[in-house]
């Protein structure tokens, strides 16, 4: 497969994950980017069999040097993150059911079942693929992606209890 084409069915997916990580447009655009530079450079060195799997790994791994390279913004970030989390009851309403919301849950899991829930649950990749994108286990994966799944439910049921 070509990168053009390559490029056109899956950047789309490429974008959603790198934003659903970042939450900033523009951080997952440029991240988007380096991804297929990455992948440019290096398309010939690897015998490729699933170029999805194998872009969605590139991509993290663009994430992972992007996070260790800005970690002192990424740690002011998520500081002003928690002071926005004082919301208005009316804030509180209008985003009750939203999608929003269950990124900021998934947002708060450790990070390992965090990559887990998204590539697996958001961008359907199967068990094998996410693995091999995160270097990790199968079965470690599994355990992370029920911890992940576990605890988003835990957080969904407490507050649709403190709702009633």
């Amino acid at each position: 497969m070509e990168l053009d084409q390559a490029y056109r069915e899956h950047v789309n997916d490429l974008y959603r994950y790198l934003y659903s990580l970042s939450k900033d447009h523009y951080i997952a655009e440029d991240l988007v980017h380096e991804a297929f530079y990455r992948a440019y450079l290096h398309l010939e060195d690897y015998e490729i069999s699933n170029i999805r799997a194998w872009l969605f790994k590139v991509a993290f791994h663009a994430f992972i040097d992007f996070q260790r390279k800005n970690k002192r913004l990424v740690i002011q970030d998520q500081l002003e993150e928690r002071d926005s989390l004082k919301e208005t009851p009316e804030k509180r309403l209008l985003e009750k059911e939203s999608f929003q919301l269950l990124l900021n849950d998934i947002h708060s899991l450790k990070e390992q079942e965090r990559h887990v829930l998204l590539l697996c649950d958001l961008h359907q990749l199967t068990y094998n693929e996410a693995a091999e994108i995160l270097e990790m286990n199968i079965n470690t994966l599994k355990s992370n992606l029920h911890r992940g799944r576990k605890k988003v439910m835990d957080k969904v049921k407490e507050r649709k209890k403190a709702d009633e």
